[in-house]
């Protein structure tokens, strides 16, 4: 779990002539820059409306940290973010209602792939635990490295979701309304367990899936978006070939491990799939919107023009991370909305 002391971001290295070592130096560098406070001219300061802290989750046979974002009390906001409430819910009546009944349920999960931190999406993750408001537990997966394959952190995004579903009551939760949340390489654990929870019986309410990286197979590449990006900002190129090594070492089933060829995408949560186009995986979030569409899943296919990738955590740097985060916000406060069988609740 990264820390929170300030710190100075490391230099670009290497990414081809990376070695284990120097893997594993920057990332430890990286995440203690971006869970400090230096970091929030880039990654957003905290909604004031809800409160932060990181938990740990027993799991099966490890423990996992978790950064949980809740709504606060009303006396405890302050208005010194310039927001006008006036267009929105009445905070009182929101303390009231989450006092008196279990809140909705967001499991986030993170992007970064071999680098990142529950930390950096504290901007968006804190206000939709204000505005929906909602539970949002952001997991601290592990990361991709030599010893991590990214059959690891699938199985954490997933195991923290059933842990938090069976234990409802303690966690202040409705299991009944839940909805699933990632970015990047967290899009992709997020775009698996939507697909993990339809073959068990456990119905989620919504999928939002933000620049995702979808197919880690050997046509992760053969994307005209790739080709265009290969050495753009945000994801370049090199890191996607990094990412794709460390995610599926030798004997490893890609396809199982890629949303995009999975044997079916009927009867899953309606999907919110957010493209910013100045992104290498452009199209992977392109082509799993179009296959999701064919299998008769409802989906909504963002494009953000300008953006790079993962600009939903650089409000600081990219303006349409506000929109987007609005956006969300929109879809998912839809989606709560309505009833179990589909329709609107009274």
């Amino acid at each position: 779990m990264a820390g929170t002391t300030a710190a100075q971001r490391p230099p670009e290295p290497d990414w081809p002539a990376m070695t284990d070592e120097d893997l594993s130096a920057y990332r430890d560098a990286e995440n203690r820059f971006r869970a400090s406070e230096a970091a929030r001219a880039f990654t957003g300061q905290p909604d004031l409306g809800a409160t932060t802290e990181w938990r740990h989750v027993a799991l099966d046979g490890r423990e996992l940290p978790v950064r949980v974002y809740r709504p606060a009390p009303v006396h405890d906001v302050e208005d010194t973010d310039g927001t006008d409430r006036t267009a929105e819910t009445d905070r009182t009546d929101l303390t009231a209602q989450t006092a008196q009944t279990a809140l909705p349920l967001v499991l986030h999960v993170h992007g970064g792939g071999f680098v990142g931190t529950a930390v950096q999406c504290d901007w968006v993750n804190s206000h939709l635990a204000a505005r929906l408001p909602a539970l949002v537990v952001s997991v601290e997966h592990r990361l991709l490295a030599p010893d991590s394959p990214l059959s690891a952190a699938v199985d954490d995004g997933w195991d923290v979701l059933q842990h938090v579903m069976r234990h409802a009551a303690q966690w202040g939760v409705d299991p009944a309304r839940t909805v699933v949340f990632g970015e990047s390489c967290g899009a992709l654990i997020t775009a698996l367990t939507a697909i993990r929870a339809r073959e068990t019986g456990l119905r989620l309410r919504a999928q939002v899936l933000v620049n995702p990286a979808v197919d880690v197979t050997g046509t992760m590449f053969d994307y005209a978006s790739v080709a265009e990006h290969a050495s753009g900002p945000g994801l370049a190129e090199p890191q996607l070939r990094l990412f794709q090594r460390l995610a599926v070492p030798p004997g490893t089933d890609a396809r199982a491990l890629s949303p995009l060829y999975a044997d079916s995408l009927e009867e899953l949560p309606p999907a919110l799939v957010v493209v910013p186009t100045r992104d290498a995986v452009a199209d992977h979030g392109r082509r799993y919107a179009e296959r999701l569409e064919e299998a008769g899943t409802s989906v909504r296919l963002t494009e953000y023009p300008g953006a790079i990738h993962g600009f939903l955590s650089l409000p600081g740097v990219v303006p349409q991370a506000e929109a987007a985060r609005t956006e969300i916000l929109a879809f998912l406060r839809a989606s709560l909305a309505e009833s179990g069988d589909g329709t609107a609740s009274r």
